[in-house]
């Protein structure tokens, strides 16, 4: 059997549509629980946000504190936002086994919580916003489908050419005169034609091909992926390695400028954080107003520090908002006042339309329990990188602010890799108290988590009168 033929049968079959998967949809399944989503139940709202309904399914029952009784599926509507990677909760259900309804909560308010590559979010988000069959995916294929047609005409073509070629070489055969002569290059010229307009595959099968494919005897494989911050490079005849950044030995923060080229500022910039903040001038600052809320929230362990997403809030300053993105946490805090450290301190990060970044610093010291730590570290992950969202649960971040907001302020940067500068650093005056036992909890999961002091290069520092 002729090849051709073969390839576009295989076309076509590609073209051919899916068969409807079952309306719950396994995304993921791990010890204890199991994640799935109702295919048919995605739809687009008035906003043109994808709206889809999703479940967790555990192995065992866990008991409902507001009704007492146990279940063992939540179910959540969800409202995604494809393009800017993030969703918000509409409505949660809770079951105590399959159509045995417990309770069900409406979310009164919405917060978009942005989805991180790599996590569960990420799996759910690709798979609730991956085109369904029809509208432009139909038209692509019918598209896909006239393409494979009209090769199908070049192919008919080409083999009528390679027939007639065949019938002309047994013609010129039995004259003698043509007995001594080459061959004629005919029969590769109406392939190439051929060749070049079947259609290729898509981008992505095309690079399955080309990451499958065994090189040839003297050839260099091409990358298929950009290189980790683990992953070994040749450089100048040298293997080098790109290394993840810690807080210690040779990856710590005297080395991250090179770890990375992306890292250059750590070790490059002039505006640098952390800052021993001495010297600054003391004038009538705006204050600072803070607009925060109750809201969600989801806690991890990033490997640095524990970090908490949140949503819904923001603080406004010189005429600019920023919204609250996430919080988290130094031992021992990373600011210095006239050279005095404290126990913690915890970063508020916020950021605002432009991309400008603000960073509310809350300086820790050791006394009294705080009841929003607290709820923190009731949440913490067993495992790095993975994710804690409690259900039906809320923090206020207003609860970490003292009662005197007064501040300092500098222009400064991240305190991490890469480093990056023009970040606005408001650092409260007053500090707010943390027991010796969530001290300790922190310590065990972090010794020491704080970038050195950077210099300052006559910076202006100025301080709330």
């Amino acid at each position: 059997m002729h090849p051709y033929p073969r390839i576009i049968t295989a076309a076509l079959i590609a073209l051919a549509p899916a068969v409807a998967p079952a309306a719950w949809q396994v995304i993921s399944s791990e010890p204890g629980k199991r994640i799935e989503i109702d295919r048919g139940s995605i739809t687009r709202d008035e906003r043109g946000r994808t709206v889809a309904l999703g479940r967790i399914i555990l192995d065992k029952p866990i008991i409902d504190p507001k009704t007492s009784s146990a279940y063992r599926i939540v179910q959540a509507l969800s409202s995604y936002d494809c393009a800017a990677r993030s969703y918000s909760t509409l409505k949660r259900s809770y079951f105590k086994e399959e159509g045995q309804l417990l309770r069900e909560d409406e979310v009164k308010v919405q917060i978009d919580m942005p989805v991180r590559s790599g996590m569960l979010d990420d799996k759910l988000l690709r798979e609730v916003c991956r085109p369904k069959p029809g509208g432009e995916a139909a038209t692509a294929a019918r598209r896909t489908a006239d393409k494979v047609n009209e090769a199908t005409g070049e192919l008919r073509k080409a083999n009528e050419a390679l027939l007639q070629n065949d019938v002309r070489r047994a013609n010129l055969q039995t004259q003698p005169a043509a007995v001594d002569k080459p061959e004629p290059e005919m029969r590769r010229a109406p392939l190439a034609v051929a060749t070049a307009t079947v259609v290729p595959p898509p981008r992505a099968a095309r690079n399955t091909l080309v990451a499958r494919a065994e090189p040839t005897a003297g050839a260099q494989r091409a990358p298929t992926a950009q290189p980790s911050d683990h992953a070994d490079r040749v450089v100048g005849g040298r293997q080098a390695r790109h290394q993840h950044w810690s807080y210690e030995g040779d990856t710590g923060p005297e080395h991250w400028g090179s770890l990375k080229p992306e890292y250059a500022t750590c070790a490059s910039g002039r505006r640098q954080s952390p800052i021993d903040i001495r010297d600054s001038f003391r004038v009538d600052l705006e204050p600072i107003q803070f607009r925060y809320r109750p809201s969600e929230f989801r806690v991890i362990d990033n490997g640095h520090t524990v970090q908490v997403e949140v949503g819904g809030g923001s603080i406004s300053l010189l005429g600019r908002s920023y919204d609250l993105v996430q919080f988290h946490f130094h031992r021992p805090s990373e600011e210095r006042v006239n050279g005095k450290s404290f126990e913690m301190v915890a970063h508020l990060v916020h950021r605002a339309e432009d991309g400008r970044l603000a960073v509310v610093a809350v300086l820790l010291e050791k006394g009294s329990e705080h009841p929003l730590i607290q709820t923190v570290w009731n949440n913490l992950p067993l495992e790095k990188e993975e994710y804690v969202a409690p259900p039906g649960l809320s923090i206020d971040v207003a609860q970490l602010l003292p009662t005197d907001t007064s501040y300092y302020t500098y222009m400064g940067s991240l305190t991490t890799p890469p480093c990056s500068e023009g970040v606005l650093w408001l650092v409260l005056r007053q500090p707010q108290q943390i027991s010796a036992e969530q001290l300790a909890i922190f310590a065990r999961l972090y010794r020491h988590n704080a970038r050195p002091i950077q210099p300052s290069f006559g910076r202006m520092i100025k301080e709330s009168r």
